[in-house]
């Protein structure tokens, strides 16, 4: 595992009592309702959707929850360097061979106790059309019957139609953004696009802001339900 992993590597950490909190927020929303499935995306790349995505799945592992995350960047996915696992069979190789295959021979196991990895597998010519074929929702489908909580790591929206197509098929969404880059404006184009393919955005995480020693992290302001909230990166 990389230094990237701060949750496994530092439980007790500030900045990973940060990211429980993270998960306590997205379990209270999710309360009362049997919501399993997430996509954390970011509009542009190195926002850190993936440190996010990662960090926020050991939190989950660590109460005793059997959890997936799927590294569904398969232009530029990098959970398995973050994992230290191979990436030889993975999720682009799964969707696009037959039927037959079966699914859990994709699925990695990780260092973290209940935490498994579905890798973004070798670089396809056509992710968007494999997101969008009735594979992914049979995977899904499959997941949902062994699984607690699955998270998928999305590719950046500005660049490529994926997490769109993702947006339409997970309960809930999880946006990173990063302090004095990502504009207000294209959160809020973001936000429409979002809900014009019927998606739920759970909450925005706001990465890559530089903290006093005083506090690792502070709660923004709810607006249309959706939870602002600090996190300082580490590793980028």
């Amino acid at each position: 595992m990389k230094r990237e992993l701060v949750t496994a590597k530092e439980p007790k950490a500030p900045i990973s009592e940060m990211f429980k909190t993270l998960r306590t927020n997205i379990q209270f929303m999710n309360s009362k309702s049997n919501r399993k499935t997430m996509l954390v995306t970011s509009i542009s790349p190195q926002e850190g959707k993936s440190w996010i995505s990662s960090n926020l799945a050991v939190t989950f592992a660590q109460t005793g929850k059997r959890v997936i995350i799927i590294d569904a960047d398969m232009r530029k996915g990098r959970q398995n360097v973050i994992f230290g696992v191979q990436n030889d069979r993975g999720l682009s190789d799964y969707l696009s061979r037959g039927k037959k295959d079966d699914l859990v021979d994709y699925i990695k196991e990780t260092e973290v106790q209940n935490l498994f990895l579905l890798t973004a597998g070798k670089f396809p010519t056509n992710p968007s059309e494999l997101l969008v074929s009735q594979k992914t929702l049979k995977m899904i489908e499959q997941l949902e019957e062994v699984f607690d909580i699955i998270i998928f790591d999305g590719a950046p929206t500005s660049l490529v139609t994926d997490s769109m197509i993702l947006a339409r098929l997970v309960d809930s969404i999880i946006i990173v953004a990063q302090y004095n880059k990502t504009k207000k404006d294209q959160l809020e184009k973001l936000k429409k696009d979002i809900q014009h393919v019927g998606g739920k955005i759970a909450g925005v995480v706001l990465n890559k802001k530089k903290c006093s020693k005083k506090g690792i992290y502070e709660k923004y302001y709810y607006a249309d339900n959706v939870q602002m909230v600090k996190v300082k990166d580490k590793s980028l």
